[in-house]
């Protein structure tokens, strides 16, 4: 199947701001606002900024209905997830692409925003995994904002390379990029939000986990099927984790390397892509190449 790719933002166009999961203020995103209309955009918050039901960013129905007004709006041409936090599976299922279909646009997020990334990929449409809003201006962040402002206006995409590693496998592969949160992707397997791994480069990362669920979770993934037949690996941020008093013994990465082993595609560690300041925008559903030798892993379109 091939993958759509919304058209490029231009100066003088509207995006909205939404919140799909975790809760957040207006305040908090002015900083973001006063960049993004510095890049000339019109900004439009959604409902669900400022929503405010226990931890959600208003209830399931507000935040759905606020997603899907921005879906419908052929004015806007950008939606930005203006956080994350938990909530987006919850709402996915109830949103209608009729509309986005007709006029494809931009969706942009990560972590929690997984989920639709993955969700439009498998209908066939390409978006953004990048930094949202709320950590636009965080310490360090600079290229990781920049990288979003070149994705979202179509400015051809810059490699992107992490320095060598010892669990690395050299190889070279190309296919589509598909991946993000791995919590997130155990979660929407099995359900219509899934896109499919085979043939295609899977990049993964977590926040905040304990070891054994990173183990766990790639066992699950091993079990159903889903590592098998990837193109290449790309392995980003694992930051924060955690260990229970009686330590799992292996560190994340070498979680992942177990299961790697299993299979003999390429894999690249220490990407710049998660939950940490030098989280690089990738477009899911574009077709990259993955180059992992002694010197770098390397990812590029060609």
């Amino acid at each position: 199947m091939s993958v759509l790719f919304p058209p490029a933002l231009q100066a003088g166009q509207r995006v909205a701001l939404v919140s799909p999961a975790r809760k957040i203020s207006a305040a908090e995103l002015a900083p973001a606002i006063a960049t993004l209309e510095s890049w000339g955009l019109e900004v439009v918050l959604g409902e669900s900024i400022a929503g405010d039901y226990h931890q959600f960013a208003g209830p399931d129905d507000l935040r759905r209905a606020d997603f899907q007004r921005q879906l419908d709006d052929p004015g806007i041409r950008a939606i930005l997830c203006a956080r994350g936090g938990y909530g987006t599976a919850r709402i996915v299922d109830g949103l209608d692409f009729t509309a986005f279909r007709a006029a494809p646009k931009w969706v942009a997020g990560f972590s929690d925003v997984t989920v639709l990334n993955s969700h439009l990929l498998a209908l066939g449409y390409a978006s953004i995994h990048g930094v949202m809003p709320v950590l636009f201006h965080q310490e360090g962040g600079e290229l990781a904002l920049e990288t979003l402002r070149r994705a979202l206006f179509g400015e051809a995409f810059q490699p992107i390379t992490a320095a060598p590693h010892a669990l690395n496998r050299t190889g070279t592969a190309t296919g589509v990029l598909v991946g993000g949160n791995l919590s997130l992707l155990q979660t929407i397997t099995g359900t219509a939000s899934q896109a499919g791994f085979a043939g295609r480069i899977l990049f993964l990362e977590d926040l905040d986990e304990y070891l054994y669920h990173i183990d766990r979770m790639l066992l699950h993934l091993h079990r159903s099927g889903q590592l098998a037949g990837l193109a290449g690996l790309v392995v980003g941020h694992f930051s924060q984790m955690r260990d229970n008093a009686i330590p799992f013994g292996v560190t994340a990465e070498e979680i992942i390397d177990r299961y790697a082993r299993m299979y003999d595609f390429p894999v690249a560690y220490g990407f710049p892509v998660g939950h940490e300041a030098d989280n690089l925008a990738l477009t899911v559903g574009q077709t990259v190449t993955l180059t992992v030798d002694a010197a770098e892993g390397r990812l590029e379109v060609l």
